[in-house]
């Protein structure tokens, strides 16, 4: 590859990525953008356009993208129901095409010919960053130092970063405990101390629910709205996607709603353990499944189903601006548009549940179930004929089974 003349770096402002800054710097001779995207981390974002300005990045992006987050990402992927490997909701997977897509938008703007990011070698995200970049721009150069570069420990980066005069702060010198990556939809801890999957994780890994021990003694009664498979509102109040989210978060964190202890497989190949805390998303997919439990039909509902793994692994491997996942999406929107309503739930001590759901596009007749007189809704004696007929192939196995032995 021949160098690049100016890159845009995703930039979090943290020890690597400054160390990434100059390295870029340093390297290839090349102006570096930096782009830093608000995704809801929780983190005040200031201080990484003061760091870029301070090591002479030649242009400084920070974007409020947290709107478009929920929006366009993280609420198709909640029409799908999309779990990973039955448990995961994929919170940082569905962040990193968002990414990419505006280091890819940025770059045009800027003139740049390639893009960096701060993924090691051994991760998904790697994959995720590159996949999408070359998905929206097949020309872009990916530059990816930590696969580079010969700054391979702990004490190697600190050096880099003392002779090259970048701000080190007291509790970066040591090795950090655990990773951490967050956004609006989810908490991500891995590494360190949680490599052993046999320990349990400490408690003060956890930074967005409460131990759910801890959580009130009594249960909380929420109600979110749908309309055409989107959340809308909460207790009535309509509010915005990242709004809503952002909502959810505080209500299921409260009551310790939303954590798991995962040991995945990558697409890399190996497996890691790690503790995930996504309470408002937790509490998003049992609404949206409790809503389209009286909305969708069976076979629609149970094709869905069948469909979600294979679009969970696609968000998981990367594969979010592929034609593959673009076509399960049209069917799974599809399925959607009468997937509007209320549904109430209960938040106790780490649990959420569905205690009730409504809708007027509701399919679920109480006349066609009720145990009393159903005025003639449902005559019982069809469903003889209709055992007969399934039962046929089973009759004629049976008999040959019982001829031949």
């Amino acid at each position: 590859m021949s160098a690049p003349k100016k890159v845009v770096l995703a930039y979090s402002g943290g020890l690597d990525t400054s160390i990434i800054l100059k390295w870029l710097q340093t390297e290839y001779d090349c102006e570096v953008v930096t782009f830093t995207a608000d995704l809801g981390q929780g983190e005040e974002l200031e201080p990484a356009r003061k760091k870029a300005e301070m090591m002479g990045a030649s242009a400084i992006y920070i974007e409020d993208l947290r709107e478009e987050f929920v929006r366009d990402f993280v609420f198709p992927m909640f029409r799908a129901n999309a779990v990973y490997e039955g448990l995961y909701l994929l919170g940082t997977s569905i962040a990193r095409p968002l990414i990419s897509k505006r280091l890819v938008e940025i770059a045009e703007a800027e003139g740049a010919d390639a893009v960096a990011h701060g993924a090691t070698g051994k991760g998904n995200d790697q994959v995720r960053f590159e996949l999408a970049a070359y998905a929206l721009n097949p020309e872009i150069k990916v530059i990816a130092p930590w696969r580079e570069w010969d700054l391979s420990s702990r004490t190697k980066l600190i050096d880099f970063a003392e002779k090259n005069q970048i701000p080190i702060a007291k509790d970066k010198r040591g090795e950090a405990p655990f990773s951490v990556d967050a956004n609006l939809l989810h908490t991500s801890s891995e590494g360190k101390v949680l490599e052993d999957p046999a320990v349990a994780a400490p408690d003060y890994v956890y930074q967005r629910t409460v131990d759910p021990r801890q959580a009130p003694d009594e249960p909380e009664v929420i109600e979110v709205g749908f309309e055409r498979g989107d959340a809308v509102s909460v207790n009535g109040e309509a509010l915005s996607p990242a709004e809503l989210l952002t909502k959810l978060n505080e209500l299921g964190g409260a009551h310790g709603v939303g954590r798991l202890d995962l040991v995945e497989g990558r697409f890399v190949g190996m497996k890691s353990r790690g503790i995930y805390e996504t309470p408002g998303g937790t509490i998003l997919l049992e609404a949206h499944r409790g809503i389209e439990q009286i909305t969708l039909d069976r076979g629609a509902a149970h094709l869905k189903d069948e469909l979600m793994p294979r679009y969970a692994e696609l968000i998981y491997n990367g594969f979010w601006f592929s034609p593959e996942r673009e076509m399960l999406q049209a069917a799974i929107d599809a399925s959607q548009g009468h997937v509007t309503g209320t549904v109430r739930l209960e938040l106790y001590k780490g649990s959420v549940r569905t205690i009730g759901r409504w809708s007027e596009y509701s399919l679920y007749s109480e006349a066609h179930v009720t145990f009393e007189d159903d005025a003639g809704a449902y005559d019982q004696a069809d469903a003889a004929g209709f055992i007969q007929l399934n039962a046929l192939r089973l009759k004629l196995l049976a008999a040959r089974d019982r001829r031949l032995k």
